[in-house]
């Protein structure tokens, strides 16, 4: 299975039967999505830097909210969380996805903004992949988002969601989260190649390039 980071909280992950877009944004976010090819495409909120579905191609399947989906191979569970810490008053709801893909777990987190109740973090239960936001702002900051981590011991941790050069956004950059999370010497690469065999132990941060 083949992680590529297409910018904010857009991701590729292209397994054997299957590829999945994440998050995809609509092209006033800065970044450039392109035109990916997808079976299945999830929106976590309907907000346009994250539910731009229609700039993914292949006539994929849309997968917008809680529930259980199986699509083309790959198991889908979405997980009703809020955007803000104040039960959706401010932001309203937010799905989290939980991605099965060439049998390894990827939790998108989506724009949470809180930290996970112990039901929530049963409800996940193993996660081998946490794809994490981690900008603050209109989702969780560094801090929450290092007691995320500990809440769900992934094997893999790829931040999203944070200031870039071409985000056009009030985000905090990437730095501060490995600081708190204590990740050193983290060199960004252009995809991450996991299979069930190579999933790295202790659980590792790994930066991607957009």
């Amino acid at each position: 299975m083949e992680i590529s980071w297409l910018g904010h909280s857009c991701f590729r992950l292209k397994g054997k039967q299957a590829t999945v877009i994440t998050d995809p944004y609509s092209p006033d976010m800065g970044y450039s999505l392109g035109k990916p090819t997808a079976n299945v495409v999830t929106a976590s909120h309907q907000h346009p830097g994250h539910s731009y579905t229609e700039g993914v191609s292949g006539n994929p399947k849309a997968v917008t909210g809680p529930g259980e989906y199986e699509i083309s191979g790959v198991l889908i569970i979405g997980i009703s969380t809020f955007h803000d810490e104040d039960r959706a008053k401010t932001r309203g709801k937010n799905t989290i996805y939980l991605i099965e893909i060439d049998e390894i777990s990827i939790c998108h987190l989506g724009d949470l903004g809180h930290v996970l109740t112990n039901e929530q973090v049963e409800e996940l239960g193993n996660v081998d992949v946490l794809l994490i936001p981690v900008g603050g702002d209109s989702t969780i900051d560094a801090t929450s988002a290092t007691e995320i981590v500990r809440q769900l011991e992934p094997k893999v941790v790829i931040p999203m969601h944070y200031k870039t050069e071409v985000l056009k956004r009030g985000l905090e950059p990437v730095t501060r989260f490995l600081k708190e999370i204590g990740a050193h010497n983290t060199t960004p690469q252009a995809k991450l190649s996991l299979t069930k065999s190579n999933l790295p132990l202790p659980s590792q941060v790994f930066l991607l390039e957009y």
